[in-house]
């Protein structure tokens, strides 16, 4: 047990000064301390704290990379706030977001969601695109108030997300969504999404209303031949 310490520690110094390209063998230590304590509440516990540590130091890019990765497997709560001053960092915003979409907490989501309101651009496309990934139901206000932004791609990851929640409620923004006409495919295909998730529950009236949207001679051919295609779903199964 005590040369496993030492083992650790030492690759936690390693770690510091990590560069992607070096010798990884520095770093075992840790690939195998985030499996022993997959059973060790404490232990784990503490190496995520060690973790964190890391990551709130100077050490380079590619060290706190590393350690983003390793929290998006043991990180807890108490790792949202240090990856949550991260999403607005052009360089590790990426990364920070990988470990907080796997992050199974409230405090993970409610952090994605802080970040709206703080960041713009790729950064903002980036957090809408994991509160989709989460399927975070609780997010569908923040998120839909994003399909009418100015930056086409802001509003299509907004609709891709809520096409990912899939809820009656992301539904619903996304029957109202005006965005601008470089997002409005991506809305439509959220669209079906949620049609088609409704289907799957036997949710056949919500999915009609939806696929109604979608028959009019606006929408693209082929959504109009799968909206067609679910209308006759819905009243075969109502039968």
């Amino acid at each position: 047990m005590a040369d496993d310490a030492a083992k650790l520690d030492s690759a936690c110094e390693a770690l510091k000064a990590y560069n992607w390209g070096a010798d990884k063998n520095a770093l075992q230590p840790i690939e195998d301390a985030i499996v022993s304590t997959s059973s060790d509440a404490a232990a784990r516990a503490a190496l995520e704290a060690r973790l964190i540590a890391v990551l709130e130091s100077d050490v380079s890019r590619d060290a706190k990379d590393y350690v983003c990765r390793a929290l998006a497997v043991i990180g807890s709560t108490a790792s949202v706030p240090s990856l949550a001053t991260l999403l607005a960092k052009e360089e590790l915003s990426h990364m920070a977001r990988f470990a907080l979409e796997r992050i199974p907490s409230v405090q993970a989501a409610d952090a994605l969601r802080a970040a709206l309101a703080t960041v713009s651009g790729d950064l903002k496309v980036g957090v809408l695109s994991s509160l989709g990934n989460r399927g975070d139901a609780a997010s569908v206000t923040q998120i839909a108030a994003a399909l009418g932004d100015a930056d086409s791609k802001v509003a299509a990851a907004a609709a891709a997300a809520l096409g990912s929640i899939r809820t009656p409620e992301a539904a619903k923004a996304l029957a109202a969504a005006k965005p601008i006409a470089a997002a409005m495919s991506i809305v439509i295909d959220s669209r079906l999404a949620c049609a088609e998730a409704f289907l799957a529950q036997g949710k056949m009236e919500d999915a009609r209303a939806i696929y109604m949207l979608l028959v009019g001679e606006s929408n693209p051919k082929l959504i109009r031949l799968a909206a067609t295609r679910g209308i006759q779903t819905c009243l075969e199964q109502k039968r």
